[in-house]
């Protein structure tokens, strides 16, 4: 199976960079695979589609705000830090990608909030991925969600805001642990699980870290060759 055998036309101003208002509204394919025929529809009209007795399986993980924003010490230059995985909760160990990670080595110190938050770099793990010790002690995830900001996709050229810390999250969302949202899930509301369940479909809970995965582009042809990174579940 080669990479180029997945290749498509997508123009960009096809590629929405908000959500649908309300977010049940958004566009839905429906394949009919007894006909081959295709029809297009609203999500909120999924329901249309379950019967009585149907399984819903939800993913509940929960996005956090795994960018962060720092300056490295001395030199004052200005770092990204993207947080990956939680490695060691009691010694705030973590898995990070830095970027420009040509200025970032073993040893090295990246300062947040004004100093209040700092991080030091222990170990290489990619061409971009470092291993980091937080100086912070207590609840991490609280005060990451105040100076981290969203972890959007990289193909939503725009900005991260304030609203997308609820808009860029399923109205299920439990755990924090993803770096990216189950996205298949942001399309459902509250109102719309409840007709299912009205209807009879059973909801069941799972709970996978969505992780980098998302975000690694494929780079080889041969997709044999892609290394699949691994995900809490």
């Amino acid at each position: 199976m080669k990479l180029s055998d997945f290749k498509y036309p997508l123009p960009r101003n096809l590629i929405a960079k908000f959500p649908a208002k309300p977010r049940d509204h958004s566009r839905l394919m429906i394949l009919n695979r007894a006909d081959e025929s295709m029809e297009d529809r609203k999500f909120h009209e999924i329901a249309d589609f379950f019967n009585k007795g149907d399984c819903l399986v939800v993913n509940e993980t929960k996005v956090f705000q795994a960018r962060l924003f720092g300056k490295k010490e001395k030199t004052n230059a200005k770092i990204e830090v993207f947080l990956l995985r939680e490695l060691n909760a009691e010694e705030n160990i973590w898995d990070v990608i830095v970027d420009p990670a040509r200025k970032v080595r073993i040893g090295n110190k990246i300062f947040f909030d004004n100093g209040k938050l700092w991080c030091e770099v222990i170990d290489n793990t990619t061409s971009r991925g470092r291993t980091v010790r937080f100086n912070h002690k207590g609840d991490f995830f609280k005060i990451i969600e105040r100076i981290g900001i969203t972890p959007l996709p990289y193909y939503i050229k725009r900005d991260a805001t304030e609203k997308d810390k609820e808009s860029y999250q399923t109205v299920y969302a439990r755990v924090l642990g993803a770096v990216a949202a189950p996205t298949a899930g942001l399309h459902f509301t509250k109102q719309l699980l409840k007709k299912l369940e009205n209807k009879g479909v059973k909801i069941v809970p799972v709970l996978l870290h969505v992780g980098l995965g998302s975000f690694r582009a494929v780079e080889v042809e041969d997709l044999t060759k892609h290394k699949m990174d691994s995900e809490f579940y």
